[in-house]
């Protein structure tokens, strides 16, 4: 195939409000259909107001998308690169609008989350073919980019992220090594490759660290005190630490510092930190890291047959296409005490 096979580059993402005003609306797009009571939603929004109701998430976007431009213009191809969201403005639907409207005919799906998981996979497709829907006729073909979580450029980025971190502390040879995703239930977990793809990852750059001090842990658990979601939380794992010990909390499951990682880590997960005495660093995400922006590249110019397509660890590539029964959607979740909707729920994965 030639990169004449491709129109253009759309990255798609989660949203976010941008300042005090957007936040309820944001909110509704977000719960929209689950019956979750509005006093949960203003707890909800709180996370938001503590940072002045502007989520982080766009401004990363941003800074994702004129690197990647620049990353295309300067090697190849040159392809513009487009923006849409699943909850915020730019919506999806009218990013594919304006795609369409500009003569685009067939684009690459960037998505904003590294793992295998319905939430993290199979809802960017179902995005994908709800703007294509909602656009109708002369609505661009989109085809989304296969998972990288072993990709060799990934994890050179995620590693540099770590060892910043590491840098910062003395004595960094005895530090805990807390590796950190979004929980899901567990429901979730056991229809998909989440845990497995976590954990190679973490693997993969301790190993290339030369670290043995790791643990994977998770965070922003939502859903009935009941309901059997991924463990242990992160908090509880600090809270058992040995008093005085150095840590570095490492977001792994995201690729940018948006919300959960603002509100969960750096400021909960930090606030247990200094109860127990623990000399706490938290690692930046992969971000605009010049590997991380390079690995898009590669992906892009992998899909159009321009080079071979890599991983390393103990499995291969994943697979470009997902089937039909890839990471299938959970039981639809009927009220507010079993559906993603705590204050820790508004997933920017």
């Amino acid at each position: 195939m030639s990169g004449q096979n491709y129109d253009a580059v759309l990255v798609l993402s989660f949203g976010g409000p941008e300042k005090h005003e957007d936040v309820i609306p944001f909110l509704e797009n977000v719960l929209r259909g689950r019956n979750v009571p509005r006093e949960r939603l203003l707890e909800v929004a709180e996370h938001y107001y503590h940072f002045g109701g502007k989520s982080p998430i766009n401004d990363q976007n941003r800074a994702l998308i004129s690197a990647l431009g620049d990353e295309l213009e300067s090697h190849g191809p040159k392809l513009p690169v487009y923006w849409g969201n699943r909850n915020w403005h730019p919506f999806a639907a009218d990013t594919v609008r304006k795609m369409r409207d500009a003569g685009v005919r067939r684009a690459l799906v960037f998505a904003t989350s590294v793992f295998s998981s319905y939430s993290g996979c199979r809802q960017y497709l179902e995005d994908m073919q709800k703007a294509r829907t909602e656009v109708g006729e002369g609505a661009p073909e989109l085809e989304k980019l296969r998972t990288f979580y072993n990709h060799p450029l990934f994890i050179e980025a995620a590693s540099d992220r770590v060892r910043t971190a590491l840098d910062q502390l003395p004595g960094s040879e005895d530090a805990q090594i807390l590796y950190t995703a979004h929980s899901v239930p567990l429901s979730m977990a056991q229809s998909s490759d989440y845990v497995q793809q976590l954990t190679e990852t973490c693997r993969l750059v301790s190993e290339r660290l030369g670290i043995a001090n790791w643990r994977l842990v998770y965070q922003s658990r939502s859903g009935a005190p009941g309901q059997p979601w991924l463990e242990p939380d992160i908090g509880d794992v600090l809270r058992e630490l040995e008093t005085g010990r150095s840590v570095v909390v490492a977001p792994i499951g995201f690729i940018s510092d948006h919300m959960e990682v603002l509100y969960d880590l750096d400021t909960e997960a930090r606030a247990i930190s200094e109860e127990r005495s623990l000399t706490m660093v938290r690692a930046a995400t992969v971000g605009v890291h010049p590997k991380f922006i390079a690995m898009i590249h590669e992906l892009i110019r992998e899909r159009m047959g321009e080079c071979e397509a890599r991983a390393i660890g103990k499995s291969g590539p994943h697979h470009d296409a997902c089937p039909a029964d890839c990471c299938p959607a959970p039981p639809r979740r009927a009220s507010s005490t079993t559906s993603d909707s705590s204050p820790r729920a508004i997933a920017q994965r």
